[in-house]
């Protein structure tokens, strides 16, 4: 448990949704990762962008079972977007507009930086576009 690690939506919605593709690799995968890091790390944005993709695919009761395990873990640490780091994340999403970085992405990205976090548990290809390592 020597590092945190990012956890995207991605992720999040792979471990509440057994339809997911990537559920079966989520679900086998997080213990480990829970077990070897230090904090999970993730974002107000991400946690946005998870409760209403839930909501949609699992319903009320899902949603709010993933807010409630979020804020009953002392090891899952939320991270709120502010001022200074919407302005990096904007301009992350001017310096690559090559890339289709969501503003959740841009601003995951700020945070990992700002944290020295390498690692994100996510099956996003932008993370490792963005030069972090994708677990698992």
């Amino acid at each position: 448990m020597v590092e945190d690690i990012f956890v995207d939506t991605s992720a999040w919605i792979a471990l509440a949704d057994k339809d997911d593709s990537h559920h079966k690799e989520a679900a086998s995968g997080y213990p480990s990762i829970f077990k070897n890091h230090k904090n999970l790390i993730t974002s107000n944005l991400v946690i946005a962008e998870t409760y209403i993709v839930i909501l949609k695919e699992l319903g009320h009761g899902a949603a709010i079972d993933f807010l409630e395990r979020i804020k009953a873990s002392p090891r899952i640490l939320k991270i709120c977007s502010d001022e200074n780091i919407e302005m990096e994340a904007e301009g992350i999403l001017v310096k690559y507009m090559d890339q289709d970085f969501s503003y959740a992405d841009a601003v995951s990205f700020v945070i990992m930086k700002r944290r020295k976090i390498r690692k994100a548990f996510s099956f996003d290809k932008h993370f490792v576009t963005a030069g972090f390592v994708n677990v698992p």
